[in-house]
């Protein structure tokens, strides 16, 4: 029904940055909130930035200042400018489309991209 592409993880030496994308693709309508969270292993999975439809923002204090999200509703697309990395922002970063309006089936869901890896080396 639908998918979460994401790409724009990879290897970055600390103080460095990294623009992560998630595309969504399928019979969407409307995503109401795109959010970015990031888990590392044997943690709970951490909320990292939000963003509505309309564009009001929501960041965890770790990575206020640093992080910036965005997102083209024309192309169901969120992004997550990562600047100033440290070696604890490593881990696996997921996608997360919320209160997503299918064409085709009533109701909203919610989905998950499959991941991207971000390693930042110190």
């Amino acid at each position: 029904q639908v998918q979460l592409v994401e790409s724009g993880g990879g290897l970055v030496q600390a103080g460095g940055s990294l623009r992560l994308s998630c595309a969504a693709s399928g019979s969407i309508l409307e995503i109401n909130v795109m959010r970015w969270f990031r888990q590392a292993s044997g943690n709970q999975r951490e909320l990292v930035a939000s963003i509505s439809s309309g564009g009001s923002t929501v960041y965890a204090d770790s990575v206020k200042g640093r992080f910036t999200i965005s997102r083209d509703n024309a192309k169901n697309t969120v992004y997550l400018q990562m600047n100033s990395l440290k070696p604890e922002d490593a881990t696996v970063y997921y996608c997360n489309a919320g209160g997503v309006t299918l064409r085709t089936i009533s109701g909203r869901r919610d989905y998950w991209g499959q991941g991207t890896q971000v390693t930042v080396s110190s």
